[in-house]
C-alpha cells in the first residue's frame, strides 16, 4: 500500500515498518518547482531591456500578459483558475500545475515595472532563508525548540538596536508579524508601562489618548480599536506642507486631552510616510513627549533602513530618544516579506509589559536576567523565524552592501523627480529630492490640472490601469487637487525604467 510521496509500509515479518524517504522526496519536488520558478524570474531579467521603450514584453498565452502579470477582473480570474481543492490528492502531477497557474496568474515583483507598494522582490538570499525557514518548521517562542534562531534573533536585534542608538545594556528587539504588530505591540508595551494596572485590570477610568500625524499609518487607528481605546481616541495631529507633524500642534491637542479628562500616553512620529515619505521631528517631539510623560514610539517601517546609509541618516536624527521603534526590512531592504522588528533601549519593559505564567510553555527562568524564551516578549505565542530572513541576508550584503543599495535607490528617486520637474505635462508633487523613495505627481496636459477635482482623479486612475498592459504597475493617492500618481523605486530600479515608465504615461495620457 503506498502512502502519499515515496513512503512506503513494508512487512517485516507480522509487523508494518514505515521506510521514510522525505528526503528523496523532497530533493525530486525542489528540482520540479525549480524549473518552474526560474524561468519566472528570468522572464523579469529578460523583460528589463525592453523598459526604456515604455512597452513592457507581450508573452504568449493568454493575455494582455507581460512578464510583470497577465492581469483579470476577480471574476474573470475566478473563472480562469477554477481552483478547487479535491477529496483525492493529485501527488506531483496536480502540484506542479498549480504552481505553474500561481506563477501564471501572480505579479511578478522581481519585474522592473513593479513600482506600486512599498516593497519589490526579494533576492536569491531571501529565497534561501524562506526555504531554510520551510525545513527548520520551528516556532520561535521557547528557547528549547529553537536554540539556533533564537540567538541569531537575540544577535540580530541587538545588532538592528544599536544602528539606530539604542546603546545600553538592555537594548535590542524582538520580531513581529508585520509592521502593524510591530505598532500594536508598542501600544501594549507602553500602556502597561505607564499604567501597570491596565495589564491586569483592563484601560478602567482611564480614557487613552494617542497621536499620531496627519499621514501617520492606519495600523495605528487598527489598534486601537483591538485594544479597547477605540479609534476616535487616535489624534490626528496637522502636518506641514512637506508632511511632517508639527510638534507645536501637538502640543496643544496633549493639553487639549488633558483638560478633557482624557489620559494622553502615546505618540507615533514616522520615518517615512506612506504617501510622501516624510520624516518627522523626532527631537522636538521627544521633547514633548518627556514633558508629558509620554511614550515615543517611532513607526520606521518604511524609512528606517537609511540608518544604513551615510548620505541618508540624517533624516532619523533623534531616533534614538524614542522609547520604541517598528522597521521592516522586507520594505526598502529587499528580505522575503514579512519581516518586521520592534526595537528599544530597554528589553526589560517589553518583558515586564507582556510576560504571562504559562507553566506548560514557560518553565525556568535564566540566573541572568536575560529572557531566551521570546515569546513572552510579544504578544505572539506562533513565532517564525522571520529575523533569520534579515541576519542571512546582511551576511550576504553586509551593511556596506545594504548602504550601496539604499544610496542607489534614493539617486533613482532623485533622478525620477527631477525628469518629472523638466516635463511640461507632469507637475511634480514631491519635493525634489524626495525626502524617501516614493515620486508623486500629476499628469497634466501642458502642466494645466482640471478645475474639478473628481476629472484629475479620473485621468489618474485611468492611466493607472492602462499601464498595466505596458508592463508598469503604479499606484495613486489623494490630494487637494485628485489624487495623483505614486510611485515607489526600489534598489533595483534603473534609469531606464523610470524613463520608460515617463514615456508610457506620456503617451497613454495623451490617448484619454
Amino acid at each position: 500500500m503506498a502512502l502519499n510521496g515515496t513512503s512506503l509500509p513494508v512487512r517485516n515479518g507480522s509487523t508494518k515498518v514505515l521506510v521514510l524517504n522525505r528526503a528523496d522526496e523532497v530533493d525530486d519536488l525542489l528540482k520540479a518547482v525549480q524549473s518552474l520558478i526560474v524561468p519566472f524570474i528570468r522572464s523579469a531579467d529578460e523583460d528589463a531591456s525592453t523598459k526604456p521603450t515604455g512597452h513592457g514584453l507581450a508573452l504568449p498565452g493568454g493575455g494582455p500578459r507581460t512578464s510583470l502579470v497577465e492581469h483579470h477582473k476577480p471574476e474573470k480570474l475566478l473563472s480562469l483558475m477554477n481552483f478547487q481543492l479535491p477529496d483525492d490528492g493529485k501527488g506531483k502531477v496536480g502540484l506542479l500545475a498549480t504552481v505553474e497557474e500561481v506563477l501564471k496568474y501572480s505579479v511578478n515583483t522581481w519585474d522592473q515595472g513593479f513600482l506600486d507598494k512599498l516593497y519589490a522582490s526579494t533576492n536569491a538570499v531571501g529565497v534561501i532563508s524562506e526555504l531554510l525557514l520551510a525545513v527548520l518548521n520551528t516556532n520561535l517562542h521557547v528557547f528549547q525548540v529553537s536554540p539556533a534562531l533564537t540567538v541569531i534573533e537575540k544577535t540580530t536585534a541587538k545588532a538592528f538596536a544599536k544602528l539606530f542608538g539604542f546603546n545600553g545594556p538592555h537594548a535590542g528587539g524582538i520580531s513581529c508579524q508585520g509592521g502593524s504588530a510591530s505598532n500594536m505591540t508598542s501600544i501594549v508595551i507602553a500602556r502597561n508601562t505607564l499604567y501597570p494596572t491596565s495589564k491586569t485590570a483592563g484601560n478602567g477610568d482611564h480614557k487613552f489618548v494617542l497621536f499620531t500625524s496627519a499621514h501617520g499609518h492606519y495600523s495605528l487607528e487598527k489598534a486601537a480599536q483591538m485594544l479597547g481605546i477605540g479609534s476616535d481616541n487616535v489624534v490626528s495631529v496637522p502636518i506641514d506642507a512637506q508632511g511632517r507633524l508639527i510638534p507645536s500642534e501637538l502640543e496643544k491637542l496633549v493639553q487639549k486631552t488633558k483638560s478633557e479628562g482624557k489620559t494622553p500616553f502615546y505618540v507615533n512620529a514616522t520615518a517615512g510616510t506612506t504617501v510622501l515619505g516624510s520624516f518627522d521631528p523626532f527631537k522636538e517631539v521627544s521633547k514633548i513627549c518627556k514633558k508629558h510623560n509620554l511614550w515615543l514610539h517611532v513607526d520606521a517601517s518604511w524609512g528606517g533602513p537609511v540608518v544604513f546609509s551615510s548620505k541618508q541618516k540624517h533624516k532619523i536624527a533623534g531616533v534614538e530618544l524614542a522609547d520604541s521603534l517598528a522597521v521592516n526590512p522586507h520594505k526598502m531592504m529587499g528580505v522575503p516579506i514579512t519581516c518586521s522588528f520592534l526595537l528599544g533601549p530597554d528589553l526589560n519593559k517589553f518583558h515586564k509589559a507582556n510576560t504571562l505564567p504559562a507553566g506548560y510553555l514557560f518553565h525556568e527562568g535564566n540566573e541572568s536576567g536575560e529572557v531566551w524564551d521570546l515569546a513572552d516578549l510579544t504578544l505572539q505565542c506562533g513565532r517564525r523565524g522571520d529575523s533569520l530572513k534579515l541576519a542571512l541576508s546582511w551576511i550576504y550584503y553586509g551593511s556596506d552592501g545594504f548602504e550601496s543599495q539604499i544610496d542607489n535607490a534614493f539617486d533613482i528617486a532623485a533622478y525620477f523627480a527631477t525628469e518629472i520637474s523638466k516635463r511640461k505635462d507632469f507637475v511634480l508633487v514631491s519635493e525634489n529630492p524626495p525626502p524617501c523613495l516614493q515620486v508623486c505627481f500629476y499628469f497634466a496636459k501642458g502642466g494645466k490640472l482640471a478645475e474639478r477635482i473628481e476629472d484629475n482623479t479620473a485621468a489618474t486612475s485611468e492611466i493607472v490601469h492602462k499601464l498595466i498592459p505596458r508592463g508598469f504597475m503604479v499606484d495613486y493617492a489623494p490630494g487637494e487637487e485628485g489624487s495623483f500618481f505614486r510611485v515607489v523605486v526600489n534598489r533595483e530600479t534603473t534609469r531606464g525604467t523610470i524613463d520608460g515608465l515617463i514615456k508610457a504615461i506620456g503617451e497613454v495620457g495623451n490617448e484619454l
